[in-house]
């Protein structure tokens, strides 16, 4: 680890969205919000990322913005192709056209592809099957697939994108 790497993870909020998760999972845990719980949620928010930062890979910046505006196209999407496939399901049973697409990644970022391999699975009617990380590329399965080539592009266009964004990666390719 570089002497600025180690500088930079000297402080107690390295991991900002770990220390919200453990807090919350706290807080939820113990489904109470009195004080003697949202100090235990804090402490344990800002203590046990610091005694893990030697097991912890260094952070990434985020673009907030770019993450707020890829949220809402998700369950956008999520809640779209929930009726999509119901209809789908609840029709004759001849329609769905599966495929196997192979979904090319721009960037070889290990947290984008999980994320952009993640999204896809949450969103009814595909699932990523592997992440070949020697290819670079995502193998999905689609329940219902018309034109293979304008789903990858949608996928890439809708998730991978933003992502690259999120990641301050827009430069890759």
């Amino acid at each position: 680890m570089t002497s600025e790497a180690t500088e930079r993870r000297s402080g107690w909020f390295d991991h900002p969205v770990l220390s919200l998760l453990l807090a919350a999972s706290w807080l939820a845990l113990s489904r109470s919000l009195e004080p003697v719980h949202l100090i235990s949620a804090a402490l344990l928010g800002l203590i046990v990322p610091r005694l893990l930062r030697g097991l912890l890979p260094e952070g990434n910046a985020i673009h907030w913005g770019a993450a707020s505006r890829l949220m809402l196209v998700v369950t956008w999407d999520i809640v779209m192709s929930n009726i999509t496939v119901a209809k789908l399901v609840l029709g004759p049973m001849s329609r769905p056209q599966p495929a196997w697409l192979r979904v090319p990644t721009a960037s070889d970022h290990p947290r984008v592809n999980a994320l952009f391999a993640s999204i896809i699975t949450m969103t009814p009617g595909t699932v990523s099957a592997v992440v070949d990380e020697q290819a670079r590329c995502i193998w999905v399965h689609a329940l219902n697939c018309d034109d293979a080539e304008g789903m990858v592009g949608e996928m890439k266009a809708r998730y991978e994108a933003p992502l690259l964004a999120v990641f301050r990666l827009d430069g890759e390719g």
